[in-house]
């Protein structure tokens, strides 16, 4: 009798070790040889990206429209000297003499075809050649590159609001203009105290100006107020002005019915008499109550309304009986008073000025970035350092945001696959988008007698990059939605 066998005997076993796979494992130990590369490699692959999207916006048109160069003339060029100073604040490095550490960075090279950068001292000249004028001349740049970005990005915000704060910069020097005034970290040092204007929306940079450290006068920031109009965007229409105390004055609020703003500003001084039996409350379970009144300060104009918020004290209770306890009904409260021209509820209004409190992470996120490097001990040269500082400031700001439209526009069938990378970066700091978009390592190589930029496989950020970089080109190869003579439109617009 003839039993049939199977011919296939391998059993099916779960090995417990380690499977071995097509790749070699390397081994490094203190025997392991070593050599050198031809290659250039550079720590900051997502330069590149920048690069392509100042090709994207014709960066460099803007410039040449735009800006008003000094006297002195470098040997490379305005557009390059500015632009390197950008790309020095945009890796992260914010004093001058830091470009010692990137004279040999592959991919500023290639950028600035060149061997190797000039040495610091030649950018730190060009940047004691500054003065106002070039100060000014970059807010023009950075208005017509705001309208381009928003309309690559397709953005179109019929109303914005715009939150205004000063800050502090402290100097350790005998720097021109530094006062001794409101210093609560370094009390006693003499500073600056700039002012500093954003977009609630787009958490961009609108306008600022570096000024002496004193404290900011009413006549002051009715001109400052004045000049939002010439870099608004073209689709804006209605604005709202959110401001803390040191902006209330006449002259400011003048100044924003003058130009039809709405405002909410912080009360400094002004004592409105609120009707007693005007106190309500939104919420019942919430003890916090709201009035509003009409008043007219002395050396006012005209009335403004004015809304008020109290809070109830927490009650302390006396350790000594003998203690002097409180007597009058107003010791028990603290108050909240704001003038403004909103016709709304005053728990409304309260609520929406509220949200002025991400200025201040801004205002801390800018200064990280370089408004506390003074590079010079004349004035004018930190001026015009300021603008530039806020001009690579605002260039985060809209990389990420292009970043974003890249990982939105993943087709739906990759989507269930795996999350981009780049998903989210817009609303993280410039200090984590620098982490996730920046410090990619590359490597620069010359292939079929070209220049190519690799990156690594085994990196996890650079499948979300060379999808960016695919994002980008395609955008590029698109018609441009602001052509037809838009530089020459805006010449009018953005008058001095």
């Amino acid at each position: 009798m003839v039993k049939s066998k199977k011919s296939n005997f391998r059993k099916n076993r779960n090995p417990k070790g380690f499977s071995p796979n097509g790749a070699r494992a390397k081994k490094i130990n203190a025997s392991t040889a070593f050599d050198t590369c031809s290659e250039q490699l550079s720590p900051f692959g997502g330069l590149l990206p920048l690069i392509k999207f100042m090709d994207l916006i014709e960066f460099r048109k803007i410039f040449d429209f735009a800006y008003a160069p000094p006297t002195r003339e470098p040997k490379l060029g305005h557009y390059s000297m500015v632009v390197g100073l950008l790309m020095l604040l945009f890796i992260g490095f914010n004093r001058i003499w830091h470009f010692s550490y990137l004279r040999l960075d592959a991919m500023l090279c290639g950028f600035f075809k060149l061997t190797r950068l000039p040495v610091a001292s030649t950018f730190w000249r060009y940047v004691d050649s500054l003065g106002i004028n070039q100060a000014h001349a970059l807010l023009r740049l950075m208005a017509l590159l705001r309208n381009r970005v928003w309309q690559v990005c397709d953005i179109s915000y019929y109303r914005i609001c715009l939150d205004i704060d000063t800050t502090v910069e402290t100097v350790f020097g005998n720097q021109q203009g530094a006062r001794k005034g409101h210093n609560p970290r370094h009390r006693g040092k003499k500073g600056y105290r700039p002012v500093l204007c954003f977009i609630e929306q787009s958490r961009e940079y609108l306008l600022g100006k570096l000024r002496k450290g004193e404290t900011i006068s009413g006549k002051q920031t009715a001109a400052f107020i004045a000049k939002i109009k010439r870099y608004l965007p073209d689709c804006v229409n209605q604005v709202l002005i959110r401001a803390d105390a040191e902006f209330q004055s006449w002259h400011s609020v003048h100044e924003c019915l003058k130009a039809g703003y709405h405002f909410i500003i912080a009360n400094k001084k002004c004592e409105p008499p609120f009707d007693p039996k005007g106190w309500y409350r939104p919420h019942q379970r919430n003890p916090y109550e709201f009035n509003s009144c009409v008043y007219q300060p002395m050396g006012w104009l005209q009335p403004v309304r004015f809304v008020a918020m109290r809070i109830p004290k927490p009650n302390k209770v006396a350790k000594d009986q003998y203690v002097q306890r409180e007597l009058f009904e107003v010791d028990r409260y603290e108050y909240r008073i704001f003038c403004t021209d909103l016709r709304r509820k005053a728990h409304q209004v309260i609520a929406e000025y509220d949200k002025r409190a991400d200025v201040e992470n801004l205002v801390g996120e800018a200064k990280r970035e370089g408004l506390d490097a003074i590079p010079s001990s004349r004035f004018k040269n930190n001026y015009a350092y300021f603008q530039i500082v806020m001009l690579a400031y605002n260039i985060w700001r809209y990389l990420k945001m292009i970043a974003e439209l890249s990982a939105k526009a993943k087709p739906p069938a990759e989507k269930n696959e795996q999350r981009h990378g780049f998903s989210g970066i817009e609303t993280n700091t410039v200090r984590i988008a620098r982490l996730r978009l920046l410090m990619i390592a590359a490597k620069v190589v010359t292939d079929s007698n070209k220049d190519k930029v690799r990156y690594s496989v085994q990196d996890s950020r650079t499948p979300a990059l060379i999808s960016f970089l695919k994002y980008l080109d395609k955008k590029r190869s698109q018609p441009r939605p602001w052509a037809g003579g838009m530089l020459q439109a805006a010449s009018g617009q953005l008058r001095s």
